[in-house]
């Protein structure tokens, strides 16, 4: 599950079972990620909010499909197996096209966005792709040209806070050994019309 101790939904209580009542899915299944953060339940609640205001907020623009398919393509190139499942999942669910999530889920995983999208979309994960891999060599002109693939500022912003919200999420992942085991593949805070449901569904 994870290389630290972490606190089972069962011998929760106080502030962290009021947490856990918020994100959990069916049967009280809590995610790994989420238990990962058991001893410092605070840090839970941090990570839960920015999860969901950033990929799951009722003003995003971009298509949650989309944004999950960022989320993908982050994961992968984090070498971030956990997330890779996770999102996939819910990039399957939304699209509902199974020859079409096969398609992405190859592109994304062959580090070869171009395969499964073009235009706006592209530029975006191309953007995603150097914002992980050479943060450091972003300049202005890389902003200049989503503009001119068609992406306003606003859907830029979008983009560049769930490609550094995956870079956490990954992280927390990779660097505390949090892996599936008892997870239920795919649940998200599904409710995008209300920012503080954390149900999972």
């Amino acid at each position: 599950m994870t290389w630290i101790d972490t606190i089972a939904y069962d011998d929760s209580e106080n502030e962290l079972r009021a947490l856990y009542d918020r994100i959990k899915g069916p049967d009280n299944n809590v995610d790994n990620i989420m238990l990962a953060h058991s001893l410092r339940p605070h840090t839970m609640q941090g990570h839960m909010t920015l999860y969901k205001y950033v990929l799951h907020h009722p003003r995003n623009t971009l298509e949650k499909a989309y944004l999950e398919a960022i989320g993908v393509y982050v994961s992968s190139l984090n070498k971030c197996a956990y997330c890779v499942e996770h999102h996939f999942a819910g990039l399957s669910r939304l699209l509902d096209d199974a020859a079409r999530t096969d398609v992405i889920r190859e592109a994304l995983l062959n580090r070869q966005p171009e395969d499964a999208f073009d235009g706006a979309p592209l530029a975006g994960l191309q953007y995603a792709g150097k914002l992980t891999l050479a943060a450091g060599e972003i300049t202005e002109d890389d902003i200049v040209s989503l503009r001119s693939a068609g992406l306003d500022d606003g859907q830029i912003l979008e983009i560049n806070q769930v490609t550094a919200y995956f870079g956490y999420a990954n992280r927390t992942v990779l660097g505390l050994g949090v892996d599936t085991t008892g997870d239920i593949i795919g649940l998200a805070p599904g409710d995008s019309k209300d920012s503080e449901n954390w149900t999972h569904a």
